[in-house]
């Protein structure tokens, strides 16, 4: 996933606060010092959820701690906004819970444990993904559950006026005009092979420019909304593009990875059937389109996170208050 999920840089003071909070900033054990994982799975009862700091993190965490709270659990939770910190303290035990995308995960673990120019594991086919994910994770003392239904990858976006203007629908429609398109995107679609370049030789559209204006960006949706460029890098949960006229081409030739929303937990500490019980019920309930609209909520309409979740939870029978 080239865009929705990298790690966000924290200030400098917040990360202090964070490496005070976390016991310090180590990279955490390795994987030579942690050897094989054989201890059993625990099931502490008072856990910890943790937030990267951005709107579906802290809603998918709120929902997470309610699930486990009406499961009969303890929680709080702890934003960290940078994998760098959060995935080592999920490691240590020091977050016992986070939300994760399951091939962007699969490919940071990668990077992490064979270097930054391995090849990715991440892909399309989803079986495929979390079987790579898991045999990265279980050595780092961490289980992943199963993945849900709700899935927060790349997508691509035109004004509704160009699609009905061009009859587009998919982003082989776009490609079959055969017209030449900016790109809104992050500097670095330049070169990644989910963006610009998979555009190119998957779709044969021809991007003759990115414009680097980030990934979903309000700036970024200005520019197509204007006509300065034609096409916008976003995610497939982004709740504000009927604000800017903007509608999603479906990725028709699957060129994105396989980005569904899994729940990560330290499997000493809450490896055990009562988390994996308690979080699954919510997989098989939530959607990518419920997530749109829980971003929405808190984005557009400024609902609170935490009141967001519980509605939602509560509307889906999940917990009864």
């Amino acid at each position: 996933m080239s865009g929705p999920r990298p790690a966000r840089a924290a200030a400098l003071g917040l990360l202090l606060a964070v490496c005070a909070v976390l016991g310090g900033c180590a990279t955490g054990p390795s994987l030579e010092a942690q050897g094989e994982v054989t201890a059993p799975p625990g099931d502490s009862r008072h856990l910890t959820v943790g937030s990267a700091g951005f709107t579906e993190s802290d809603l998918l965490a709120q929902m997470y701690a309610l699930l486990l709270e009406d499961a009969g659990y303890g929680t709080k939770i702890l934003s960290v906004t940078n994998r760098e910190l959060y995935e080592p303290a999920l490691e240590r035990g020091q977050i016992d819970v986070v939300t994760e995308y399951a091939a962007t995960f699969a490919d940071w673990l990668n990077a992490k444990v064979h270097g930054a120019d391995a090849p990715p594991v991440g892909s399309p086919d989803l079986d495929a993904t979390m079987k790579a994910l898991r045999a990265l994770a279980a050595p780092r003392g961490l289980s992943v559950l199963d993945a849900g239904r709700a899935v927060d990858q790349n997508a691509f976006a035109v004004t509704a006026e160009f699609a009905a203007e061009h009859r587009l629908r998919t982003l082989s429609d776009l490609g079959a005009t055969g017209l030449p398109i900016r790109l809104a995107a992050g500097d670095e679609c330049v070169r990644r092979p989910y963006c610009a370049p998979g555009l190119r030789e998957v779709y044969n559209i021809d991007i003759t420019a990115v414009d680097p204006k980030g990934v979903g960006t309000t700036p970024a949706k200005q520019a197509v909304q204007n006509g300065q460029d034609q096409l916008v890098l976003t995610t497939t949960t982004d709740a504000t593009l009927d604000e800017f006229g903007l509608v999603l081409l479906a990725d028709d030739q699957n060129l994105q990875n396989a980005d569904h929303v899994v729940p990560v937990v330290n499997r000493a500490r809450a490896g055990g059937e009562g988390v994996t019980r308690a979080l699954s019920r919510l997989n098989t309930v939530l959607t990518t389109a419920d997530l749109t609209l829980l971003n929405e909520q808190v984005d557009s309409w400024r609902r609170l996170p935490e009141d967001v979740a519980r509605n939602y939870l509560v509307s889906k029978g999940l917990i009864t208050r």
